[in-house]
């Protein structure tokens, strides 16, 4: 070999031993994969001239069934390099990573994404007493406050499912990385709320589904916010309770009564958007008819007896009994249940005459009129007229005793 050829040979050895880098722990490799075993990948690292070994349980966070099915020789992977495993550094071994790198990347990526306050969305791998735990191409938690906004007792629903979260803390170093579906969903409702407050006014009819009952009414959704049915909003005639009309989870129309878009209250209404309890009187009360009723109230002059729901009529002291009575509370108590006759009905004063003694027997002798006590006076008479605006006309409220009245008076007069 001439000294020139020497030379030469000298300069490219030199060349190769210079472009060989010695492998420090820690260091990002490429690695060429030279052999798939059963449970680990044999690596050469590019530009030392070594080998290394990527464990299963290294190559990815996921567990891999089957090597072969993931990785062919002559891949090249980006690893690093966790240890070494040979005595001989120059020709020994190195213990490679490609699930670390990996890792290093995502966490990289998340810092990113929670300094910029993003939305990210992953699957639900395990359940446990705590919380949730999900998987971002590292491990997240999710406690359990911070799953819904409501409680849950149970969380195992929640496996497999893919879920957004908001990133409330994050610290690589110590591979702690906190998430919150709650979070997600109470910014979605305050949305949803803003939304509906703009575009809801008073007297728009909508549907909505009952949420929650409470003793003072019914609360519904109506897609973003909880408006308020007042229990004297749900029918026209009384509700002692919610709970006795309403469902939970019942759909139901509504008209808007009143928006408070400061306050984020919305007032509502049921019954508005129900026909009248006198509507149609006419045909359900006829003149004569015999109708089963509730004594709702007893007053000096009467009792007032509901004949159909919101619907009350008078049955004059008159009209109560053949015998005299002083007061209805003598043979009448609120609740009882009894049978009337529609002696008139007037639909636009809301008001309907009814007599029970129309359908017992009289006795015999009695007669047409009782006409009053001989003791009583017209003025005593007079004190006994209501003080309360009952709809009701004097006539209405004094009825035979005013025939009476009149009768007393022809007589005064033929003296």
């Amino acid at each position: 070999m001439t000294e020139e050829n020497q030379n030469g040979a000298n300069q490219t050895m030199e060349d190769a031993l210079n472009s060989v880098h010695e492998v420090k722990v820690g260091d990002t490799v490429k690695g060429e994969v030279l052999a798939v075993e059963d449970k680990q990948l044999i690596v050469g690292i590019e530009g030392t001239g070594v080998e290394g070994v990527v464990p299963a349980k290294e190559l990815s966070a996921s567990p891999i069934e089957n090597l072969e099915d993931e990785f062919k020789v002559g891949d090249v992977l980006d690893l690093v390099v966790i240890t070494s495993i040979g005595k001989d550094k120059e020709n020994g071994s190195y213990l490679l990573s490609k699930r670390r790198l990996d890792a290093k990347k995502v966490w990289a990526e998340i810092e990113e994404e929670y300094k910029e306050g993003k939305i990210i969305e992953a699957p639900v791998t395990g359940v446990v007493k705590g919380g949730l735990v999900v998987d971002l191409g590292v491990r997240g938690f999710v406690p359990a406050s911070m799953v819904e906004d409501h409680y849950v007792a149970d969380f195992s629903d929640y496996k497999g499912k893919t879920l957004a979260f908001k990133i409330i803390e994050i610290e690589p170093s110590e591979g702690r990385l906190i998430l919150s579906h709650k979070a997600v969903v109470e910014a979605e409702k305050e949305e949803k709320k803003q939304e509906v407050l703009e575009h809801i006014h008073a007297g728009d009819v909508i549907e909505g589904k009952v949420a929650r009952l409470t003793d003072f009414g019914a609360f519904i959704d109506l897609g973003g916010i909880d408006g308020l049915v007042h229990v004297s909003e749900i029918a026209h005639y009384h509700v002692d309770k919610p709970s006795d009309v309403l469902k939970v989870g019942e759909e139901v129309k509504v008209k808007v009564l009143a928006v408070d878009p400061e306050k984020e209250r919305v007032s509502l209404s049921i019954k508005a958007l129900l026909p009248g309890p006198w509507e149609g009187i006419e045909e359900k009360a006829p003149v004569g008819a015999v109708l089963d009723g509730i004594v709702k109230r007893l007053t000096s002059f009467g009792a007032f007896v509901e004949v159909f729901p919101g619907v009350e009529g008078l049955v004059h002291i008159s009209q109560i009994s053949h015998k005299h009575i002083a007061t209805p509370h003598e043979v009448l108590h609120e609740g009882d249940e009894v049978k009337v006759k529609v002696l008139e009905v007037n639909p636009e004063g809301h008001r309907i005459a009814l007599s029970i003694k129309a359908l017992e027997p009289a006795p015999e002798g009695e007669r047409k009129s009782e006409g009053r006590r001989p003791s009583e006076s017209r003025q005593e008479q007079k004190a006994e007229l209501p003080e309360e605006n009952t709809g009701f006309s004097m006539k209405d409220l004094l009825g035979d005793q005013l025939k009476n009245v009149n009768s007393d008076s022809d007589e005064d007069d033929e003296k």
